[in-house]
């Protein structure tokens, strides 16, 4: 069934060089209808963890600063969404990244895992010792520092937030995403989840890899947030940058409303 939707994109035209900067003519967002094919249309749900709370997991939430706004998400507008999504019959897939406890127990993954029982070995380099010091180095001085213990210990008591009912699918890696999509004939996945500048875009099954596969990947504002740093955490600045990105790179942007109204 074809259904009209609003969408907003981003006019990455024209540059005006009679201004100083002169990306500042672009048209910016604009919103407008689109026709969405609920056949071959997928929303996802990706990496929305319960990290437990900060008392109990100190050291990834002073590493992970989204962390509290992605659970205020997945508490406040994440229940009545899903609620809909799952009455309006559009498919729903659950993506993880196998680190979570509970995952190799769900119905969902093991028919996924039936569905694609070998997964394609990615040929890769031989680290040397100095690329190995590289690595350790990287991870201290930008990643966890004096955190990498508590992080670890985090990951390993992790689990889903919003757990997957018995008849929902769920892909941890692209090749089991892409044969879910095959399966199905789903040509474009809407993601909701964490986080749309890390995550939703280059970890498996993210933007990157789905786009490579044809699948057209876009996103919905108010069910994701980013990894902001220092300076750009005030204002969320990352956020706005992965919103224009999933637009620039074959994608829409939807506003939550305009698919509970149009879509679901």
């Amino acid at each position: 069934m074809i259904k009209i939707v609003p969408a907003l994109t981003y006019q990455q035209y024209d540059a005006d060089y009679s201004l100083p900067h002169p990306g500042e003519g672009y048209g910016g967002w604009k919103k407008g209808d689109i026709p969405i094919d609920t056949e071959h249309t997928a929303i996802s749900v990706m990496h929305a963890w319960d990290n437990g709370t900060l008392k109990e997991q100190e050291a990834i939430y002073r590493v992970c600063e989204y962390i509290p706004r992605g659970a205020e998400i997945i508490k406040d507008r994440f229940p009545l969404f899903l609620e809909k999504v799952r009455e309006s019959g559009i498919k729903l897939i659950h993506i993880g990244s196998l680190s979570e406890k509970s995952v190799m127990s769900l119905p969902g993954y093991i028919r996924t895992s039936e569905l694609c029982p070998e997964e394609e070995k990615r040929e890769v380099i031989e680290p040397d010792d100095t690329l190995r010091k590289l690595r350790e180095i990287h991870t201290e001085r930008v990643l966890y520092g004096h955190n990498t213990q508590g992080v670890a210990k985090a990951r390993a008591v992790r689990d889903f937030a919003i757990m997957p009912r018995d008849d929902e699918d769920v892909a941890c890696t692209t090749r089991q995403l892409f044969e879910l999509c095959k399966r199905d004939r789903i040509s474009h996945l809407i993601y909701t989840g964490f986080a749309i500048n890390a995550c939703l875009t280059m970890s498996p099954c993210g933007m990157l890899d789905m786009t490579r596969h044809g699948i057209m990947c876009s996103i919905i504002k108010e069910l994701t947030t980013a990894v902001e740093n220092k300076e750009s955490c005030r204002r969320e600045e990352h956020k706005e940058y992965g919103l224009w990105a999933f637009s620039l790179w074959g994608g829409y942007v939807f506003l939550q409303m305009d698919i509970e109204e149009n879509l679901l």
